[in-house]
């Protein structure tokens, strides 16, 4: 029931932000827009991203038996698989969240291109990961 809540809620915020705004709710380019700013650009994507940790870090605090993030991954991985998402968003033109959430709402075919290349890749690293890599 928390997912579907979770689901509707995101769909929900992703079309308020493309029927208000005019803008894709991809996490990626939103971040972006912070990292290397436009004049009058900053305010509402900085707003977005903090309601993304406020609402997870509530989320945590106030359900009882909620999923709390790992602490056991290495620093260097992380960074390594920071730098390599980066580069992925900026190779496919965009997140998962853009891609996924927003474009295959638009029916973009070029969405589903990439978010079935996303799955793809998701599932095989998972393969190797857990299955061959020992």
């Amino acid at each position: 029931m928390v997912a579907l809540v979770g689901g509707i809620l995101v769909g929900l915020s992703a079309t308020l932000l493309l029927w208000l705004n005019g803008r894709v709710a991809g996490v990626s380019g939103i971040l972006g827009g912070i990292l290397f700013p436009r004049p009058g650009e900053v305010s509402w994507r900085l707003m977005f991203l903090v309601g993304l940790v406020v609402a997870a870090g509530l989320y945590m605090a106030l359900v009882p038996g909620a999923a709390v993030p790992r602490t056991d991954f290495p620093r260097a991985g992380l960074v390594a698989a920071g730098v390599l998402v980066g580069f992925g968003t900026r190779m496919g033109n965009g997140c998962t969240s853009g891609h996924g959430v927003c474009g295959l709402g638009r029916l973009s075919a070029r969405s589903l291109a990439a978010v079935l290349t996303f799955m793809a890749t998701a599932t095989a690293t998972t393969f190797v990961v857990r299955h061959l890599w020992r």
